[in-house]
């Protein structure tokens, strides 16, 4: 260039690269904002596929010729896998790799989700949605871990409540599409599952692109001493007293909302007189109402730092609104309980209740404890269908089931009495 000496054009060239460093740098995405998005988005297809077929568990009935019971042994048997299957996930996840048993297994169960679809029969059709179950199971531990590494610390409960509020949004899309595309429309009720199945199969392809897994962990001492080779225990999460309370918890929080997932749209169907779409989209309102509660108090809870203080305002709440759901008879006065058990119920409790379990292990022992943590809530998922299924048979009525709802999650408030919240809390 004519007028610059080749000083001056290393400058020039210098000044250009450091304002180009500075603008990527300035305008670079943190890695934990993508897998928060990641993850929220596998969160919405894992809860999708659980819980679209409750709107349209009449149609599946119908074929098969079942009653109430076997209706809720649909969901139980999915569960029952989906439960048994979590400490050994997130164990193998712990030694072989958390990204690629999640991705493998969020890949087979979009698979599997595709053959419920295509079985004849209801035998099939069951073992179909328990190896489903199964697949899925690989994706708690390793996903929770996996962020708990990504999320700084100070963002930790509010990022775990974004990834959460992927489940209402797919439990909502979940009852939207399969309540219009079946009851509204007509279609037969296997075309949710093959739609679902293909979207989970590009979902864990998004996800395998988008994140990474640290090699070492910072916090795990150098090999060779004491306690690098120390493992930690099923029984020994078990014996430490703030965890314990944490599953308890969790177990009666989920107890609730699988009875108001599973059973609500049949209850709208039979019992107030919804038709169509409409039980999808009443239904819907609990898991997207929660979207919010769960934020705000994720919020204010980092804010703070306390916990149980807002798991006092929770449960009672979301406790008397889950009564209030089956009690009332005008519907305005229905759809004002079910937006007040979404806001104050289950997704707003679990950013405090995970943040908790990650503030009482040690970090290298993530994936074991995340999965303990769901095995031990996700035992009521399994009970809850075939048993509030069971009651409806036996009473004529599913207002039982959800009273018993009512009296575990009073029993949930009870036990977390005994949580003990300080400044330092002793790691497992």
């Amino acid at each position: 260039m004519i007028g610059h000496s080749k000083g001056e054009l290393y400058m020039d060239t210098e000044v250009i690269r450091k304002k180009d460093d500075y603008v990527k740098t300035k305008f670079k995405i943190p890695y934990w904002w993508k897998v928060v998005l990641a993850f929220s988005l596998g969160w919405m297809f894992i809860n999708a596929n659980k819980y679209f077929l409750n709107p349209i568990l009449d149609n599946i009935g119908l074929e098969y010729h079942l009653n109430n019971s076997q209706l809720g042994l649909v969901n139980s048997i999915f569960f029952l896998t989906y439960t048994i299957a979590q400490i050994p996930a997130g164990s193998f996840s712990d030694k072989f790799g958390r990204k690629k048993l999640l991705v493998i297994g969020f890949i087979l169960y979009g698979v599997l989700t595709g053959i419920s679809g295509l079985m004849a029969g209801f035998t099939g059709f069951l073992v179909a949605r328990a190896v489903a179950g199964l697949a899925s199971a690989t994706y708690y531990g390793p996903q929770f871990a996996l962020s708990s590494e990504a999320i700084p610390a100070k963002n930790r409960t509010v990022g775990s409540a974004i990834i959460n509020s992927g489940s209402g949004i797919g439990i909502a899309l979940g009852f939207i599409l399969s309540s219009t595309l079946v009851l509204d429309m007509g279609m037969s009720w296997r075309i949710p599952f093959y739609i679902f199945g293909v979207l989970t199969v590009l979902i864990g392809i998004f996800i395998s692109l988008m994140v990474k897994e640290k090699k070492d962990m910072k916090e795990a001492p150098p090999i060779g001493t004491a306690e690098s080779e120390e493992k930690v225990s099923v029984l020994s999460l078990l014996k430490n007293r703030n965890l314990l309370v944490v599953f308890l918890v969790l177990f009666c929080s989920i107890y609730g909302f699988t009875v108001v997932v599973t059973w609500l749209p049949k209850f709208l169907l039979t019992e107030r007189g919804f038709v169509g779409s409409e039980v999808g989209l009443i239904s819907a309102l609990v898991p997207l109402t929660a979207i919010p509660g769960a934020l705000l108090f994720s919020y204010l809870t980092d804010k703070w730092g306390k916990k149980k203080p807002f798991a006092f305002i929770l449960i009672p709440i979301a406790a008397i609104a889950l009564w209030a759901t089956v009690y009332v008879k005008s519907v305005p006065l229905l759809i004002i309980a079910l937006v007040i058990y979404g806001l104050f119920g289950k997704i707003a409790l679990d950013p405090l209740l995970i943040a908790a379990v990650s503030e009482n292990v040690k970090q290298k022992n993530y994936g074991v404890a995340f999965s303990l943590y769901n095995f031990m809530g996700m035992l009521s998922s399994v009970i809850a269908p075939f048993f509030t299924g069971l009651l409806a048979d036996l009473t004529g009525s599913m207002a039982s089931g959800f009273y018993s709802a009512v009296i575990i999650l009073i029993l949930g408030l009870v036990i977390m009495m005994f949580f003990k919240e300080g400044k330092k809390n002793v790691r497992v």
